[in-house]
């Protein structure tokens, strides 16, 4: 355990680099395990996440290694339905989007697979992926039904659904379109509120069948099974998550100014720059290019006087993984911020809406929690001068440090190691851009 405390900072200036994206990064390790050829991925993130995707993928017989000298990592495919049975339980850490993801691909081949994790990622729901791939065909042993462990009972004769989804969620989605790739026939996701689509952009460019049209329920993704995926090479740009701890930090500190270099920019991950700007906040995207299917581009945050917002629930998908930091955010602008339709924060590494809450509160700003939403009253600068229990999560531990660097007095955060699950190299990242922080190993 490392405890971390955040001092005032004068200005946070530079320009930097982040780790590339976290959800990419998955997707590229189990669409180039699906493919035939060796794929070759830069800019892989190399945080305890995805690394627990790189080793679950070999006990599935997969070859993936890195080339140490120029940090490229080589992905041996196997092919569309290649994998191969583990003799050992697949420990996903803290992933969810690996657990979820995961599970759709080991269900359309005819053997089984226990799943497990820490004891975060086993309180959080499995039955939002268990019910339809059970539609599918697939079976599941689970002692405590819902959570991890689970028993994958996969079989290669699924058969394909079409499934409206009730929670707008990419995982979700991305587990049926995983297990849907070695099914015969035509697999068809509606969504009501749109999500990230990075799982479909990588298919198609590695040469998957998959068509996207609006339709009178919603937006559906059609995939056609069994396709002949071919090896690529995949670029994986920064991570739009991790760069929103850098983008507030500028945004809410005086004399502030931070460019931001190849980030991100999926239609489904921008809920927290239309708020931020909608708060007044100071954002300028520049050099805007596609890569591998994505678009990406460099982002300049500069410090703004803020003020208060509603956001609405159908933003939320876009921005499910920012409201932690965007708290910060809220917490430093006139008014009052009110975040709707977010009971999906109860069911993160932490119950968020609760710590953001309780974090908040210790540190004088007052909240209002209901079951669905948070209502934020600004300060002019946070008070601090408090302790925040993180409850192991990533997320809560870097939003309250970014808080610590504008407030009154020091505010420490209990535990700071699992900000490796997704942004490594975090603490030495913001001190490198004027963020002044004491470690104390517990």
């Amino acid at each position: 355990m490392i405890t971390v405390t955040s001092h005032f900072s004068e200005k946070v200036v530079g320009e930097v680099l982040i780790p590339g994206d976290k959800s990419i990064s998955h997707r590229s390790l189990m669409i180039g395990a699906s493919a035939i050829g060796e794929t070759k991925v830069k800019g892989l993130l190399e945080s305890d996440d995805v690394i627990a995707t790189v080793h679950a993928l070999r006990c599935l017989g997969v070859d993936i290694e890195k080339d140490e000298k120029n940090g490229v990592w080589i992905i041996a495919g196997r092919g569309v339905g290649g994998l191969s049975q583990s003799n050992k339980i697949l420990d996903l850490g803290n992933s969810g989007t690996a657990a979820r993801l995961l599970m759709g691909m080991v269900a359309s081949h005819p053997f089984s697979t226990l799943f497990s994790g820490d004891s975060s990622l086993c309180s959080r729901p499995m039955d939002r992926v268990l019910n339809p791939l059970k539609r599918m065909g697939a079976q599941f042993g689970e002692l405590n039904i819902g959570y991890l462990p689970i028993t994958v009972f996969g079989t290669d004769l699924l058969k394909p659904i079409t499934e409206v989804l009730k929670i707008p969620s990419a995982q979700v989605k991305s587990a049926i379109l995983l297990a849907g790739l070695n099914t015969i026939g035509k697999t068809t996701i509606i969504e009501k509120q749109s999500t990230r689509d990075h799982t479909e952009n990588m298919l198609k460019d590695f040469g998957a069948e998959l068509v996207v049209e609006e339709t009178e329920e919603g937006k559906a993704v059609m995939l056609t099974g069994q396709p002949e995926l071919l090896a690529n090479n995949v670029y994986v740009p920064a991570d739009l998550s991790s760069a929103a701890f850098i983008i507030v930090a500028a945004i809410i500190i005086p004399g502030s100014s931070v460019l931001i270099r190849n980030v991100c920019l999926n239609d489904g991950r921008t809920g927290i720059l239309e708020t931020l700007r909608e708060m007044g906040g100071k954002l300028e995207i520049q050099n805007i290019r596609e890569s591998g299917g994505e678009r990406v581009g460099d982002i300049l945050a500069s410090y703004s006087n803020l003020s208060g917002v509603t956001v609405p629930a159908s933003r939320a998908p876009s921005m499910i993984d920012e409201y932690p930091i965007l708290s910060i955010a809220a917490a430093c602008a006139s008014g009052k911020t009110i975040f709707e339709g977010v009971s999906e924060l109860r069911v993160k590494e932490s119950d968020r809406l609760a710590t953001v809450s309780s974090g908040l509160n210790s540190c004088n700003i007052k909240v209002l929690e209901t079951e669905d939403s948070l209502t934020i009253n600004g300060v002019d600068v946070p008070e601090g001068g408090c302790k925040i229990p993180t409850n192991g999560d990533h997320r809560i531990a870097m939003a309250f440090l970014v808080l610590g660097m504008i407030a009154k007095k020091p505010i420490t955060v209990d535990d700071v190691s699992m900000i490796e699950t997704s942004f490594p190299k975090f603490l030495d990242i913001m001190e490198n851009i004027g963020a002044k922080f004491s470690r104390e190993k517990g």
